[in-house]
């Protein structure tokens, strides 16, 4: 096989094909190369926890954690070093070969079990374990379906454990299934089945992450949210991670440094546990994307806890940090462990020499709409449906990306007809988050649930609103599926919405690369997968206007 790149798990992949040469996220391909490496070894390692358990072996809480991590830090824009990648790929072939310790048979094993080459043979096993080696094109979708809704999967269960909180059954699903994309017995019907399923573990895992958010935070209230900066110098925390954000603002205390959240960290403001910081002082910026631009404004500290990061401007780039699954060569990583304190003392020391951040806007943003706070205004708005106040409501979940194309969404949210309501979680609010779209009967016309995890919370909302109105079937509900994409916990969340029974969902701006033509069909025959069309077309389509 042809040593060379070959990536299409992002909705930007190049020419909705397949990124071939380098990827539009900024990876390169030898990285590209070890990051294949890395989800090979760790399905190996999976097949063999599966079989452990098979036997009735208990796997290490720390094997989990490891499989998880190596998952999430494949994910489009997690993590660009590659000696992080490498380190990953030796440090699974050597969990690997000391649980092949304990069988005594390894004959049903798959190959990637068995395989512990050295450093010098990674790049040519690499070029003959990637996404291509799958020939059959149907096969090779649904397998990389299942592997990028495990990915997503393995984003939001990492949070959950970090928090403290895991699920074993949780655990032995993703790594079963996982081992199951290596099958080549595995039928697309197999494949197909399997990939509703990971669905279903979807549900879970993001109901296991929201229980490790709300046991430690408190549930998300509404919540102003201020947009300017201050006069003190300050940290910037992108990603998602909470329990990072918590233990830099516990370390800022009394430093005089102020911390601000960016992109998908905004909703942590929502969490009662959060506001007795005195120093968290707001939201900076926007969406992922504009990260260049606004990190150079900010001035100073950048942390990136998980995915999201853009390559850097040389600009800016000895400000920025990473942990977690997150990695970019040349930036400084702060180490720590499950269950570990990291040290941020270096950051701070470092905030603490910058000027403070330049203004990019005033004023407020409110959010804080998750299902414990939305099923408290209940009554409030199903008297607004039953009135007819509220026609429908709109989920435009999702992410935000870099092209033009995306601004349907903006267009698309002030174009609505005023008595519709927008449900949205995740980075692609920022399309219209910041749009003046007024209230229905005091009910804001945009309620965000917060992080992309958190549709999890417009699942629940429509499912209580399913009980409340003595629906049958969650698609009689008055709600719309309109939702943006981008990378693979959108994926599991697809996924799981079609384990929930959701039919006619719209997602764009393009459909994914990944999804054979054979594979859409069924997508499309059985669930009324479709893309978007364009403004005046979808209008017309959801609303007769």
């Amino acid at each position: 096989m042809e040593n060379k790149m070959f990536c299409y798990q992002c909705q930007e992949t190049a020419g909705c094909r397949g990124c071939t040469v380098s990827g539009v996220c900024g990876k390169k391909p030898d990285l590209a190369a070890m990051q294949d490496l890395l989800v090979y070894t760790t399905k190996g390692l999976a097949a063999v926890t599966t079989q452990l358990r098979s036997r009735g072996v208990k796997i290490a809480p720390e094997v989990n954690h490891l499989i998880s991590q190596n998952l999430f830090a494949t994910i489009t824009n997690a993590n660009f070093d590659i000696d992080a990648i490498l380190t990953g790929i030796r440090e699974t072939l050597e969990v690997k070969e000391r649980l092949l310790t304990d069988l005594a048979d390894t004959s049903g094993l798959p190959e990637a079990a068995l395989w512990n080459g050295p450093a010098s043979d990674f790049q040519a096993k690499a070029a003959s374990v990637g996404v291509l080696s799958t020939e059959n094109e149907d096969i090779r979708s649904l397998r990389e379906l299942i592997t990028y809704g495990l990915k997503g999967l393995s984003a939001y269960t990492k949070h959950a454990n970090a928090l403290l909180h895991d699920n074993e059954e949780l655990d032995a699903f993703l790594q079963q299934t996982l081992a199951a994309t290596l099958d080549d017995t595995l039928t697309t019907a197999d494949l197909t089945a399997l990939a509703l399923e990971t669905g279903k573990y979807g549900v879970e895992g993001m109901a296991l992450l929201d229980r490790a958010n709300t046991e430690t935070y408190g549930h998300p209230e509404i919540t102003k949210v201020r947009l300017g900066a201050g006069p003190r110098p300050g940290i910037l925390v992108s990603g998602h991670d909470l329990r990072d954000l918590e233990m830099l603002l516990e370390q800022t205390q009394g430093t005089g440094v102020d911390v601000y959240t960016h992109s998908e960290m905004l909703p942590a403001h929502y969490y009662p546990a959060f506001k007795k910081y005195k120093n968290f002082a707001g939201n900076y910026g926007n969406a992922w994307w504009r990260q260049k631009d606004e990190f150079e404004k900010f001035h100073g500290p950048v942390l990136m806890t998980t995915n999201c990061i853009v390559p850097p401007a040389e600009s800016y780039s000895d400000r920025l940090y990473t942990t977690g699954a997150a990695g970019y060569p040349g930036c400084r990583h702060i180490s720590g462990g499950i269950g570990e304190t990291k040290d941020f003392s270096e950051i701070i020391e470092h905030a603490k020499r910058c000027t403070p951040p330049e203004e990019l806007e005033q004023g407020e943003i409110i959010g804080g709409f998750a299902h414990e706070q939305v099923l408290a205004l209940a009554d409030k708005i199903i008297d607004a449906v039953q009135s007819g106040a509220i026609r429908k409501f709109v989920v435009m979940a999702g992410c935000d990306g870099r092209a033009k194309s995306r601004n349907y969404y903006t267009e698309f949210a002030e174009r609505l007809p005023k008595d519709t309501v927008i449900l949205t979680a995740g980075c692609a609010k920022y399309k219209y988050n910041k749009l003046d779209l007024g209230d229905i009967n005091g009910i804001p016309r945009v309620l965000d649930a917060g992080q992309c995890n958190d549709s999890y919370s417009l699942a629940v909302i429509a499912l209580k609103l399913k009980e409340v109105l003595g629906l049958d079937d969650i698609n009689d509900l008055p709600i719309i599926y309109n939702i943006a994409w981008y990378e693979q916990k959108a994926v599991i969340v697809l996924l799981a919405l079609l384990h929930l029974g959701v039919k006619n969902i719209h997602l764009g701006p393009t459909l994914p690369a990944f999804l054979s033509p054979n594979v859409a069909k069924v997508l499309t025959d059985n669930f009324g997968i479709a893309g978007i069309g364009t403004v005046e077309e979808d209008l017309k389509l959801f609303f007769g206007e």
